[in-house]
């Protein structure tokens, strides 16, 4: 049965990693975690002069480098003059030449957002009147190529490395000691410590290019790699590495000293220590994820890391003590089969990290998507349903494996009891402890005394030897031993140890032939391979935008476009225009409504809006039109506040139809002022 198994069981891991490296290869360029919510001017704006500076705002901090913001003409040629620099908060701004000619205008951009991921793209814009270009803006990702792909699949080795380590480590200390000895089980967890150390360092190396140029060449470049070691992602790179060194003498100890400890007041006490030890070096590699991605930024974030290092270290107790347990199961020795107390022992603590992970997914779920419609509408969101259905498949089929365990757990006892009655039938002693019998099978090993012999089972028979040694020396009176023949002495230990391999093997097919253990080995393979693949759902939602943002996202989109629209002479005008003073709670939206913008009076909103979407107040809101063609304005507005975040205006006068400059200032404080424009077609 073992012989059938085996091919079976490489089969399905080398399906479920190809499934896993497919859903990695879909990861593409979609891993912007930083959005562009404003720019001026505009996606698609026409303006009538040129401006003196291209500015973008991004829903959270982002680095910038030379070349990250470009600004390219028609033809391709740049037109910007100096490097890149933050205007306040998220916004930057790069100057541009004076006396732009009329065109079309490419705006290519390419940072670093906060949790470390790249963040490109490109919009066009147009002085005087659209024209053709010649500069396309498709490609723009870095992420997206060879670079990215080998950058992705290194993520999801240091996931699956850190998995095996940790977890399987804990299995043998929670769950299994006795598998501290067992070499499958020792190559399983140092496996996992080779994986995560090769990949943090192919990281390291790659990390530059994959926030630059994205070209193979660059990757074995030092300047990049100095760069690198400076940035938020290179010193969590970094720290792994050295938490990896102490994880290397964990280990050391706990498959050589621990195991060949026999004292069990020394082996409780190293336990303890091995156990603190164990948690801090683990904890200290989750915290090296949790400081330079999601829960680095963002809502919350002082909540955010502490919670996402309890979700990991819960992640590699459960799924790397499964795998653990899989290796344990179909590799462990006949000598030291893994046990129904470790099994159960195993589910309690799968049971205890499942609703450690309910809790902490739930938060960050809330965090990272902010409402239920993120769900269906956001990639994020629908990875993340995806993610909770492998969960709950997986959830399924470990009650199974439950089952199972409960069922060997009752077997046990009988097999025990069998093997024991087996033994006392084919050992045999004279009464003075001189005689033994070496082995349990069909064929003994008979020693007395200085003479050694070979008999069946049952000691009736001799199968070699000189004179009846398959009797006891009592039953041979005055018969004086000579001593064995060397010859004699080598057959019959090359006999029992041919009858130890007999019996070793006998009682692993007894073992494997038990259907209870046969159905938790089939049971914890399928759980293991869903486990594959959710590792790969979670590595890509990593590096997938999060549903907050990428809503925020659009929202800032749509606003741009409704901004430039000309909405006719009976349809109403809004406009929402991203500000920033710079002070403290300065930054937001200002939505302007104009009904129904048209030549004469109109009625006229403002509303003014926190990034997540609430009203607040401030000290003083003006507005003021401009009509550039026909050197009319500033035309001032003031409107009165109605109610928390809003102000109204009646009888606004537009004296003729055209491209009205709106102009709004906003003041959050005695000190913190800015001024946003838009253009919009009025009448």
């Amino acid at each position: 049965m073992t012989q059938t198994i085996a091919p079976r069981v490489r089969t399905v891991v080398l399906l479920l990693l190809a499934a896993a490296c497919a859903l990695l290869a879909g990861a593409g360029p979609a891993s912007a975690h930083a959005a562009v919510t404003g720019s001026d001017p505009g996606q698609g704006a026409v303006v009538d002069k040129a401006p003196a500076r291209i500015t973008l705002t991004f829903s959270e901090q982002v680095a910038l480098s030379d070349d990250s913001l470009r600004v390219l003409d028609p033809e391709g040629k740049r037109v910007d003059t100096a490097k890149p620099a933050t205007v306040s908060g998220t916004t930057y701004a790069v100057p541009l030449h004076s006396g732009l000619p009329d065109g079309t205008y490419t705006v290519a951009y390419q940072v670093v957002s906060a949790d470390s991921h790249p963040v490109a793209g490109a919009y066009t814009f147009s002085i005087g009147a659209p024209s053709k270009t010649s500069v396309s803006v498709s490609g723009q990702s870095t992420d997206d190529g060879a670079v990215g792909w080998l950058y992705g699949f290194g993520r999801y080795v240091s996931y699956a490395g850190f998995i095996v380590m940790a977890g399987g480590a804990a299995f043998v200390l929670a769950c299994w000691r006795r598998g501290a000895g067992v070499r499958p089980v020792q190559r399983f967890v140092v496996s996992g410590w080779v994986a995560l150390t090769a990949s943090t360092l192919a990281l390291l190396l790659l990390r530059g290019s994959f926030t630059g140029s994205g070209k193979v060449s660059d990757i074995f470049d030092l300047s990049l790699l100095g760069q690198v070691l400076q940035t938020k992602s290179g010193a969590a790179l970094v720290s792994r590495l050295l938490l990896l060194a102490a994880a290397a003498l964990f280990i050391a100890v706990l498959f050589g000293a621990y195991d060949k400890r026999e004292d069990a007041e020394e082996k409780r006490d190293l336990t303890f220590g091995l156990s603190i030890g164990g948690v801090v070096v683990a904890a200290g590699l989750a915290a090296s994820w949790a400081m330079s991605e999601h829960a680095s930024v963002g809502l919350q974030a002082g909540i955010a890391m502490p919670i996402d290092v309890l979700h990991l270290l819960a992640v590699a107790a459960w799924l790397g003590g499964l795998g653990a347990l899989l290796v344990a199961l179909y590799r462990a020795p006949a000598e030291t089969p893994v046990d129904a107390p470790a099994v159960r022992r195993f589910s309690q603590v799968a049971f205890g990290s499942v609703l450690a992970l309910i809790a902490t997914g739930t938060y960050q779920s809330w965090r990272q998507l902010g409402s239920w419609s993120a769900f269906t509408d956001t990639r994020y969101g629908q990875l993340l349903l995806a993610k909770i259905a492998l969960v709950v498949v997986l959830v399924g089929v470990a009650w199974i494996s439950r089952r199972w365990t409960g069922r060997l757990a009752e077997t046990v006892p009988v097999e025990a009891s069998a093997v024991r009655e087996k033994e006392r039938v084919g050992a045999r002693a004279d009464g003075t402890g001189e005689t033994a019998v070496v082995g349990t099978g069909e064929t003994a090993v008979v020693r007395t005394g200085e003479t050694a012999a070979v008999g069946t089972g049952d000691g009736d028979t001799p199968a070699e030897g000189e004179g009846d040694t398959g009797l006891d020396t009592d039953e041979q009176p005055g018969t004086e031993s000579a001593g064995p023949e060397p010859a004699d002495s080598e057959r019959a230990a090359q006999l029992a140890r041919q009858q130890a391999a007999r019996d070793t093997a006998q009682r692993k097919r007894m073992r494997d032939a038990d259907p209870n253990r046969f159905g938790l080995r089939r049971s914890v393979l399928a759980e293991a391979g869903i486990a594959v693949v959710l590792l790969a759902v979670t590595t890509v939602l990593t590096q997938t935008e999060p549903g907050r943002t990428e809503q925020e996202a659009k929202a800032a989109t749509a606003a741009s476009a409704s901004s430039s629209a000309d909405e006719g002479a009976s349809g109403a005008l809004t406009l929402n225009m991203p500000f920033d003073t710079g002070g403290e709670d300065g930054k937001g939206i200002v939505t302007i409504d104009v009904d129904p913008a048209r030549v004469g009076g109109n009625e006229m909103h403002v509303y003014v809006e926190r990034p997540n979407g609430r009203a607040f107040d401030i000290p003083e809101v003006k507005v003021e039109f401009t009509l550039k063609a026909k050197d009319i304005g500033p035309l001032p507005v003031v409107p009165d506040h109605i109610a928390t975040g809003h102000w109204s205006a009646n009888g606004v006068q537009i004296p003729m139809a055209g491209d009205w400059q709106v102009d709004v200032t906003v003041r959050t404080s005695d000190i913190d002022e800015v001024t946003v424009s838009k253009n919009a077609q009025i009448g």
